[in-house]
C-alpha cells in the first residue's frame, strides 16, 4: 500500500511540474511549413517539436533541445532571448528526394517574447543526414535549413 501512495504522489508531483513549465505553440515558416510546439524545461532552455513540410520535399519530425546562451536586456519590456542546441529528424521525402529521411539536426536562433503571450522567433535549423530509397545517400535538402526561418508562437 505504502508504494502505492508513494508512486502516486510521484507521478502527481511530475505531472504538477511538467504543467507549471512555460509552453509555446505557432508555426513556423521558411524553406518549408511546419507547426511547432516548446517546452520549457530548466529554467530557459526548452525542447522543440515541429512536424511539418521541410524544405517542401518532405513530410518531417523533428525535435530539438535548445541551450539558452543568453537573455539581453535589450528592452524594458518582453524578453529577448540567444539559443542554440542539438536535435534530431525523422521524415518521408517526395517528389525529387523520395524516401525516408534519418538526420541529425542543429537550430541557433534569436527569440522575442512580448509582455502579452506572443513569441516571434528567427532561427537556422540544417539538418544532415541520410535518406533511404532505392540506395542510401546523402539527405540534400537538409541543407536547405540554412535559410532562415520566421516563428510565430502563443505562449501559455
Amino acid at each position: 500500500m505504502k508504494k502505492i501512495i508513494l508512486i502516486a504522489a510521484l507521478t502527481l508531483g511530475v505531472a504538477f511540474a511538467a504543467a507549471a513549465q512555460p509552453r509555446a505553440i505557432g508555426g513556423r515558416l521558411g524553406y518549408g511549413l511546419e507547426a511547432s510546439y516548446q517546452h520549457t524545461v530548466n529554467n530557459a532552455d526548452f525542447v522543440e517539436a515541429t512536424l511539418g513540410l521541410f524544405s517542401f520535399a518532405s513530410l518531417n519530425a523533428t525535435a530539438t533541445y535548445n541551450f539558452m546562451i543568453a537573455q539581453p536586456a535589450w528592452t524594458d519590456r518582453g524578453e529577448w532571448g540567444f539559443y542554440a542546441g542539438p536535435g534530431a529528424a525523422l521524415g518521408i521525402g517526395f517528389g525529387a528526394w523520395p524516401g525516408f529521411n534519418l538526420a541529425v539536426a542543429g537550430q541557433i536562433g534569436l527569440e522575442y517574447t512580448f509582455w502579452f503571450p506572443l513569441q516571434l522567433s528567427i532561427d537556422l535549423r540544417p539538418q544532415i543526414g541520410l535518406t533511404f530509397h532505392d540506395r542510401v545517400g546523402f539527405y540534400t535538402p537538409g541543407l536547405f535549413g540554412f535559410a532562415p526561418c520566421l516563428s510565430v508562437r502563443y505562449r501559455f
